[in-house]
């Protein structure tokens, strides 16, 4: 692109935002109160010049050229009164800091071919989330990826936390949702009462910037959760467990760790494993369980759990299978011969309720640091759409997330912040047992 070219360029993007803010800002004069009182009290400050002029403008009669004089007066007024009332609309629909914004954007690198960095068209308070702000940008050509791809550097230069970004008006506009970088989230989240959902089998996983997370597990049916040790992952199972339990669900705990991480409480409404024999016996109950409901649902002619307990009398349970850490039951490096062929069945067990478990109601929560193909299968994970990866090195969260993301966005301090698959990054809700 030559340097008249850019210059063209440079221009026309300069013209279209001087014109779109001095619409924007007659829209904010119509809408808002304050900007409406400002162009009251100038349309009031020009009547009272135009009212006075002769005496603060004319020329006396006796000057021979003061018809012309005057008349020339009137010109400049009107001239001068349209001029001033333009640049006040510009004023109006200019964003406060958009040129501040402009540059840390610039600082950022994100421009286009051109060497343009976008325009903010408009900053406005979230109507639905107090917290959040939404910046309303003029793309330039750049797209979101690109956006998407240089989110910690625009973090940085405009010293904000994004939480989303998306089009609008098409791909006209690109909306920027975020709150100042000081306003991050809290360390420690508490959970309460309120926040366990009313609907079917929703489970509170806990808060990002723009609400609360959630995972339906009538319709995403099985959940991994990674993360280097200390990142909070068992306490986010027990809290998904917990709320499963008061929905009504037959919840059953492998604990391969010594069971340290789950006090008698737990003991005393699950059914707790540790040792691989009653493992094997839990999962051939399952799938047995897997089996009857397949002929039973059949036969009623129910597609799912939910359809078949509409029917009169109709009432089982959803089955949930947790492993805290699933690497110290399928492991089998250094195993006997024996040892490998028991934890194979272990995991064929596994990869059948991850395949066939959905519609049925029996439900995998696996919990792990490092889900590698040694450990997890690709039956077993290809069936898992739900991941959630805490604190983590670049190798776990591209094992976990298939992206490095995690390592980048969560602080290597951080306990209970999470980055789920779709990006969304949350604080968990800790909760006392």
């Amino acid at each position: 692109m030559t340097q008249n070219e850019q210059t063209t360029l440079h221009r026309q993007t300069t013209l279209r935002s001087l014109a779109r803010r001095i619409k924007a800002g007659a829209i904010n004069a119509k809408e808002t109160r304050q900007a409406r009182g400002i162009l009251i009290l100038y349309c009031f400050a020009i009547y009272i010049i135009w009212h006075f002029r002769r005496a603060l403008f004319y020329k006396s009669p006796e000057n021979l050229l003061a018809p012309t004089l005057n008349r020339l007066a009137d010109r400049e007024i009107i001239f001068f009164a349209v001029l001033g009332l333009v640049v006040l609309l510009l004023l109006l629909g200019t964003p406060r800091g958009s040129r501040r914004v402009r540059q840390g954007l610039l600082r950022a690198g994100l421009t286009n071919y051109a060497g343009e960095a976008p325009v903010m068209v408009a900053k406005r308070p979230d109507g639905n989330i107090k917290k959040l702000t939404i910046w309303e940008f003029d793309p330039c050509g750049i797209p979101l990826s690109q956006w998407e791809d240089r989110q910690g550097s625009i973090e940085v230069a405009l010293d904000l936390t994004i939480a989303k970004m998306e089009y609008q008006q098409g791909r006209k506009r690109i909306c920027v949702y975020a709150t100042p970088a000081e306003s991050d989230f809290p360390s420690l989240l508490y959970w309460q009462d309120e926040f366990l959902s009313p609907e079917s089998f929703v489970l509170t996983l806990g808060e990002s910037l723009t609400g609360p997370v959630t995972v339906n597990l009538a319709h995403i049916p099985h959940i991994l959760l990674g993360g280097s040790t200390g990142s909070g992952k068992s306490v986010l199972l027990k809290l998904l467990l917990m709320q499963a339990l008061r929905k009504g669900a037959v919840v059953y705990i492998a604990d391969f760790k010594g069971g340290v991480d789950f006090p008698k409480v737990w003991r005393q409404t699950c059914q707790m494993c540790f040792d691989e024999t009653i493992l094997l016996e839990i999962l051939d109950e399952l799938l047995v369980e897997l089996a009857y409901r397949k002929e039973v649902f059949q036969s009623n002619d129910c597609p799912n759990l939910d359809a078949f307990n509409q029917l009169p009398g109709a009432n089982l349970p959803r089955h949930i299978f947790a492993c805290d850490e699933v690497a110290e039951l399928l492991d089998k490096t250094g195993l006997s011969k024996e040892r490998k062929e028991t934890v194979g069945l272990i995991e064929s067990k596994l990869a059948t309720i991850a395949r066939q478990g959905r519609a049925f109601g029996i439900h995998l929560l696996l919990a792990t640091q490092r889900p590698d193909a040694n450990i997890l299968s690709g039956q077993i994970k290809n069936n898992i759409d739900f991941r959630a990866c805490g604190r983590a090195d670049k190798i776990l969260s591209q094992i976990i997330l298939d992206n490095t993301d995690a390592a980048e966005f969560i602080p290597k301090d951080a306990s209970g912040r999470f980055l789920l698959s779709d990006g969304t990054l949350f604080q968990a809700y800790w909760f006392e047992e």
